[in-house]
């Protein structure tokens, strides 16, 4: 059985981060022209080129932001010009801030001396900042690519979400809630689309190091696992972090034939954590 990926067109929003531009690697392999979407114009203009010479295959890099659909529109209209009409969509743009990150795990006592450690202290400026560009981030970019998907009546979107959408990690309650927010969207959005021959399934990855959390994950002086990196060790049954190329299996699937009777699910690649009971 085809994979029918070969010469579709894809657009990857969060593409000059490191899960993404792996993504994008990897729907370059098996054919698929890409249409790299940042705020950071420099990393995927060079991605692009990294592409086109690596793979032979048609690729863009624009700079845009997913909180800014004027911006997304004026990137939908250069793609469909350059690489035709947009079959799939990776929703891959998020990210975490230590202004939406509280202090400690648990409130207790002696937090009342220093509430700014606690939930109290959290900066709505963070909180607001972590939740839209996670879940608004995810609306807009369907808002404007998913048209052509619908015009035609086939495509396929991927959201990236994460194991903190299942069971939200302490500390980090605004990433968590916007990733909770992304599965419900995938879900509502699945059925949506589902008589439109658009299919809308998300990826939840387990736990990578990347650049987002590895202010929580080491130590900066000392470069050792914080206390917070080996309980997420000791709780993921394989025992070591995951790799952004772990997750391509998954994604080319669901954009595939091979997934053409699923939608509306959430698909965990976490190592094991969120089959683990820690007992």
């Amino acid at each position: 059985m085809e994979t029918n990926l070969r010469n579709k067109v894809a657009v990857v929003t969060g593409a000059g981060g490191v899960i993404c531009s792996v993504m994008a690697k990897s729907l370059a392999a098996m054919g698929v022209k890409t249409a790299l979407i940042d705020i950071n114009a420099d990393a995927v203009e060079k991605l692009a080129q990294e592409i086109e010479t690596k793979y032979n295959v048609s690729s863009i890099g624009l700079a845009a932001s997913v909180l800014d659909k004027e911006s997304l529109q004026e990137a939908k209209r250069i793609i469909n010009n350059k690489l035709g009409s947009v079959d799939y969509l990776i929703n891959g743009a998020g990210g975490n801030s230590p202004l939406a990150t509280s202090g400690v795990d648990q409130m207790v006592d002696s937090d009342l001396e220093n509430l700014e450690e606690t939930f109290f202290g959290m900066k709505m400026e963070g909180f607001d900042r972590v939740f839209d560009l996670n879940f608004k981030g995810t609306i807009l970019p369907t808002m404007v690519f998913a048209m052509d998907m619908i015009e035609k009546k086939g495509g396929s979107i991927v959201n990236v979400s994460s194991m903190n959408s299942y069971r939200p990690l302490t500390r980090i309650a605004a990433y968590s809630a916007a990733k909770a927010s992304v599965n419900n969207f995938t879900q509502w959005l699945a059925v949506h689309f589902s008589k439109m021959g658009v299919r809308v399934n998300a990826i939840a990855p387990g736990f990578l190091l990347t650049n987002q959390n590895r202010f929580l994950l080491t130590d900066e002086a000392t470069g050792e696992p914080t206390a917070r990196g080996v309980k997420i060790i000791n709780n993921t049954p394989m025992e070591r972090y995951g790799t952004p190329e772990e997750l391509q299996g998954t994604l080319l699937y669901l954009l595939s034939d091979w997934s053409a009777f699923v939608t509306g699910i959430v698909i965990p690649v976490d190592g094991g954590f969120s089959a683990y009971s820690g007992v």
